[in-house]
């Protein structure tokens, strides 16, 4: 249900924008999602879908850009990408390391018409 408050939020912060600059009405929406951030794409669809009719981003289309999980190797340096839950760097073989990628959740971009 965390889905819901989120693009709340992600409904004010378009509507602020354009207002800001004028524009009578939001096209397009640009998200980016890492996926440890843990938002389901359907569900933020679902709830903007609910929750923009009467407002500046109603029928605006939702772009999802997914960014994936990257780690730094604690032991050894290594940048790698994990399989599913296998976390362990593929150089020496350590748990996990520290997230440099994944976490991620903003609008990249809003796309707007005037009138």
């Amino acid at each position: 249900m965390h889905e819901m408050a989120v693009t709340e939020d992600i409904l004010r912060i378009v509507t602020e924008h354009a207002e800001r600059a004028g524009k009578a009405h939001i096209t397009d929406i640009h998200l980016v999602i890492g996926d440890l951030a843990s938002f389901v794409d359907d569900s933020i669809q679902f709830y903007f879908d609910m929750l923009s009719p009467g407002t500046l981003a109603e029928a605006a289309t939702l772009h999802f850009h997914r960014i994936r999980t990257r780690f730094r190797c604690r032991k050894c340096g290594c940048e790698f990408e994990p399989e599913g839950y296998n976390w362990l760097c593929p150089q020496c073989h350590a748990l996990g390391g520290d997230v440099i990628a994944g976490k991620e959740f903003y609008v990249e971009s809003i796309e707007v018409k005037e009138g």
